[in-house]
């Protein structure tokens, strides 16, 4: 069963720490599987490490996450090579796609080598629930603010754009993302933008917003868009949504 539109979960959580394990998956990762529709088997969740490249000991941590949730965890791994033969056959063959963080733009240059950039439009189109955290949501936007370059967070405008959007992550947690992305959308470097703070995730069915969700009760997202100001420049504006508490 698939989703019965493309649907996307972009989030700033997913993981918990375990009772018996490491870490274990949060709220957020189980509401990207009731959103694939998966019923009376064992939800088939497929695991992208490519932004932190692909460090087989953290798969080794979520195989013990997905044993504890009772889900069928696999890895495609890109390093050193890929590890799937048909990667596209395989992903179509998912519930749920979840993508870690680490660097968004090795990410998508990886990910552009190996032809992901195609394969992930034809696998959303069908139906395959395409999620993540941090790194993980900013790929499936046009862009957002990343410190994939430095400690200093900069811009990255070279998202995958299934969703007509930018991404702003860890809104309240890392104190520079909040005025970075004011900044950037004030002066045009990214567009409309939508932050989630950590613990939160927005859910797009098609390219529309269909609503904000949370794991950590008293947690926002928001969405920033640009005004007319007084000036020449426009003014970021931010309008704060309230998640759905899924706990």
């Amino acid at each position: 069963m698939a989703a019965e539109q493309p649907t996307i979960l972009a989030t700033s959580g997913g993981y918990k720490a375990g009772s018996r394990t490491r870490l274990e998956f949060n709220h957020l990762v189980h509401h990207a599987v009731e959103l694939s529709g998966a019923s009376g088997r064992t939800p088939k969740i497929t695991h992208l490490g490519t932004a932190g490249g692909d460090q087989r000991w953290y798969a080794a941590e979520l195989d013990e996450a997905a044993r504890v949730a009772g889900f069928e965890l696999s890895h495609l791994n890109l390093f050193s090579m890929p590890n799937i033969g048909n990667i596209e056959e395989h992903l179509l063959g998912q519930d749920v796609v979840w993508v870690n963080g680490g660097s968004v733009a090795n990410l998508l240059a990886v990910w552009r080598v190996h032809g992901l950039d195609t394969i992930f439009r034809r696998v959303w189109e069908a139906g395959v629930v395409l999620a993540g955290v941090s790194a993980g949501s900013i790929c499936w936007f046009r862009g957002g603010t990343t410190d994939s370059f430095g400690p200093e967070l900069r811009a990255v405008t070279n998202g995958l754009a299934l969703l007509p959007y930018d991404n702003g992550v860890h809104y309240d947690s890392e104190a520079e993302r909040r005025p970075l992305v004011h900044q950037l959308v004030s002066n045009g470097t990214l567009g409309e933008t939508h932050c989630t703070d950590d613990g939160v995730g927005l859910v797009y069915r098609g390219t529309e917003l269909s609503e904000a969700v949370t794991e950590v009760k008293g947690k926002l997202a928001y969405r920033v868009t640009a005004r007319a100001g007084d000036g020449p420049e426009a003014v970021a504006e931010e309008e704060p949504i309230e998640p759905r508490y899924l706990g």
